[in-house]
Parts: structure tokens; sequence; C-alpha cells
């Protein structure tokens, strides 16, 4: 039933603005490649490049794509590029990879040497940032041979980190003005008010993205241990149905509501960290919460077709639109609740094809016992 509403969804799908290059796109593109690493089957692959070609021109140039933007936002759909570099062996998404790379050399940054969030958002780090900057870096920097690229990448998670992290409830906050200008900073910390579910699983992404892209060592060791903090925490604070709230840790709000985009985007990364060297019992909550989800959420139409619901449409800090996003519970809660938003459907993809790898290592190695069997029973013969 999942493949059959991806493909709908896929082949049904209008760029999110217009065609011009954006990061909900990029989601898209994310879901798109781990369904055909995790099934082979070409139709995605022919669904990406269908989609990305049209946003990248023969040149290499992105469609509607302004460097001096300091969009940090922009840079997560070039992960497919690289992808698409590598797999056709095409200049042309190279370039274009090129160009997001030379942003992010010259990329605003706070003084603890952090990107930025946006031009138009100064001295401000968001965990959806991290996300949508880090792990292309990585993948770029291993692509173009940039070792230095990838030493930067980490020095400034883990900088982040560190920035972003709340003692007292043990998780993440959305967002830190190192200027503590914003009226939704606290003046000691720098961190906005509350705990966005989508901010952290933005985060929990990026963790378990990047860590599959680092060689054994310390450094990704290290990873997986504070990936596996956050996962342990974020786990209790599941709802009784395996998913997770709007405002992850405030169940007494009567507003409050289960987020389809971060229960998916948690469901990846617990069965993702559970593959790459986290608690193996973590794969079997992330599948839990997926089950879930989709029994819960995916709902289908009077005219048959199939949409997943409660998915938050958008979320921020500061100004927008003439309204200032003040990031407190509030606020959360008050915005726009929009059904198949590809924010939610694009990690519903990466959740699945986790699922689908999980399932074909259990085939691998049941055959590969098998195989160890009759060798061993031929030997004795």
């Amino acid at each position: 039933m999942l493949q059959d509403y991806f493909e709908t969804y896929a082949s049904a799908y209008r760029y999110y603005k217009g065609g011009a290059w954006c990061y909900e796109d990029g989601c898209l593109y994310r879901g798109l490649i781990a369904l055909y690493e995790a099934t082979g089957n070409k139709r995605w692959l022919e669904h990406l490049v269908r989609l990305i070609s049209g946003q990248v021109d023969g040149q290499g140039q992105l469609a509607g794509y302004e460097i001096d933007e300091f969009n940090i936002d922009n840079i997560l759909a070039g992960r497919a590029l690289i992808f698409l570099h590598d797999k056709t062996g095409d200049e042309k998404w190279m370039k274009a990879a090129n160009l997001l790379a030379r942003q992010l050399e010259t990329h605003p940054r706070t003084q603890s040497d952090v990107y930025w969030h946006k031009l138009r958002y100064p001295h401000q780090v968001w965990l959806d940032g991290l996300y949508m900057a880090l792990p292309f870096k990585i993948e770029y920097a291993r692509a173009a041979g940039r070792p230095e690229m990838m030493e930067d990448a980490l020095r400034q998670f883990t900088t982040a980190l560190d920035l972003t992290y709340d003692k007292a409830s043990e998780l993440y906050r959305h967002g830190y003005d190192e200027a503590r200008q914003q009226p939704w900073a606290d003046a000691d910390t720098g961190l906005s008010p509350a705990h966005w579910a989508r901010s952290i699983s933005w985060l929990a992404m990026a963790f378990v993205d990047i860590i599959e892209n680092l060689p054994q060592g310390p450094a990704r060791q290290g990873l997986v241990e504070r990936a596996s903090a956050l996962a342990s925490r974020v786990l209790t604070l599941r709802t009784p149905d395996q998913r997770w709230l709007q405002v992850i840790d405030r169940p007494d709000e009567p507003q409050n509501y289960a987020e389809s985009s971060a229960t998916a985007m948690f469901s990846y990364f617990l069965q993702k960290l559970s593959r790459l060297g986290g608690p193996v019992s973590y794969a079997e909550f992330g599948r839990a919460s997926l089950q879930s989800l989709t029994r819960q959420e995916l709902i289908r139409t009077p005219d048959g077709t199939m949409k997943l619901h409660n998915i938050c449409c958008v979320a921020g800090l500061g100004g927008f639109n003439g309204r200032y996003r003040d990031g407190t519970v509030e606020y959360y809660l008050s915005e726009e609740i929009r059904p198949d938003d590809i924010k939610g459907v694009g990690p519903l993809m990466t959740a699945y094809a986790e699922t689908r790898l999980a399932t074909r290592s259990s085939i691998s190695a049941v055959e590969e016992t098998n195989k160890q069997v009759e060798t061993l029973a031929a030997a004795k013969r």
C-alpha cells in the first residue's frame, strides 16, 4: 500500500515553489533516493531525474537560486545533485552542487563559527538549518576530495549541539540567538522557549545522515553516543500510540496533537541509528511508530486517493509575513496543519525505506545461515 501511495504522490507532484530551487522539493528527493537504495526499483530514480532536471539547466544553473540570499534551506536539495553525479557521471550535477558549496564558503557565521540560519535571521542557529546544510557539506567534501570541509562541518555540528542543548529537559531548543536580540531568545541562554518536535527531528535526521558518512573512529562513535542519548530521551515522550506531539514535551496542552512529520522523522532516525551502531532495540521502536502513523494518519479520501494527515505546514522564529513567531507553545500550536505536505511525506518515504533495508538484511542473513548449514551438511556426507 505504501509504495502505491508514494508512486501516486511522486507522479502527481508539483514543485513546492513553482520550480524554484528549495528545501521542500529536497525533502522529496531524499525520499526518492532512500526508496531507490532500499528497493533497487528504478522508478524512484526516474522520478528523481525527471523532477530535478526541471530545476537544473545544461550548464548546472539552479532555477530561481540566488547565492547572495544566503538561505541555508537551499542547500538540502543539493544532496540529490551529488547522488546523481555519483550515479551518472554527468558533470552538470556537480557544477550545480559547486554553486551551493560556494554559498557555504561565504555564508555568514556566528562568533562561535556556526552558520547563520539565513541572512535575514542574523546571529541565529536553528536546528533545521543543521540538517539543511551539514550533511550536504560532508557529502560534498567526500565527492570533491575536500577533507577540510568535512572537519569544518563536524566542528559546526558539535558546537551547535552544545549551544542549543537544554540540560533541564535533556532536549534541544529550536533556535539560539547569539546576539540575544530576538524577543524569543532567553536573555541568559539565547534559547527559544519551547520544544517543537519537528525541529528536534530535523536534528535527529542530521545526526544519522552525518554519522553514515563518517569512518569508524572516535568522531563517529561520539556522535552515535550523543544521538543515542537523544533517542533515549525522545522515546520517553512518545504518545501511548507510539507517535510524537507537535510540542513534544507538553501532553498537558489541550490543543496539542500527534504531528505526522516529526513522527516520520523520528521513525527514520531510530531505525537508521540502530543500523549505524546505536542500540538494536531502537529499530523496533521506529518501526512501531511507522506502523502507528500509517494506520492512523494515512487515510483514503472519498475519491479513492490516500493522504497523510496532521502535518504542520511550517513553523519558525521571528518575523515572517507580517507576523512575529515567538517560539512559545501557543505559537507552535497555532500554525497551519496541511495534509500531504512534503515535509511529512518525504520523511515517511525514508522511514519506510529503512524498514525495507532491515527486511532485506534479515533475508540475507537467513540465506547466509542456510548456506552455512548446507555447507556443513555436505561436508559431513
